[in-house]
C-alpha cells in the first residue's frame, strides 16, 4: 500500500506530530506552549523537539520574556513539506478504509 510507505516515520510520534501540527497552526510558539498543548514532560518535549530540529524540520530561537530565557520553535520550509506529505498520506489511508465519513 503506496499511502503506508509515503509516511513520515520521524511525524509517527504523537509528540513529534502534535508540535508541527501546532507550529503549522501557530506559526511559533515558545517551548512552555507547546509542552502545555501537548502535555508532555520536559524530558520527552526536549527530546523529541531535539530529533525534530536535527532533521531540519523545526527552527529555534532564544530570547528573554519578562526576563526568563524562552525558547521559541518555528517549523521550517522543509518540515512543512514534510507534514503536509505525512497527512496526505494519513488521509489516503482514511480514504482507503472507506472512514472518511462519505456515505455512499
Amino acid at each position: 500500500m503506496k499511502a503506508l510507505t509515503s509516511l513520515d516515520p520521524l511525524l509517527e510520534h504523537r509528540i513529534r506530530l502534535g508540535a508541527c501540527v501546532s507550529l503549522a497552526k501557530h506559526g511559533e510558539l515558545t517551548f512552555a506552549r507547546l509542552k502545555s498543548q501537548l502535555q508532555a514532560t520536559d524530558g520527552n518535549l526536549g527530546a523529541q523537539l531535539r530529533k525534530l530540529e536535527e532533521q531540519g524540520y523545526l527552527q529555534s530561537r532564544k530570547d528573554f520574556v519578562e526576563r526568563k530565557p524562552t525558547t521559541w520553535y518555528r517549523l521550517s520550509s522543509v518540515g512543512r513539506s514534510a507534514l503536509e506529505s505525512h497527512l496526505a498520506a494519513l488521509q489516503s489511508l482514511i480514504d482507503a478504509a472507506g472512514a472518511s465519513g462519505a456515505t455512499s
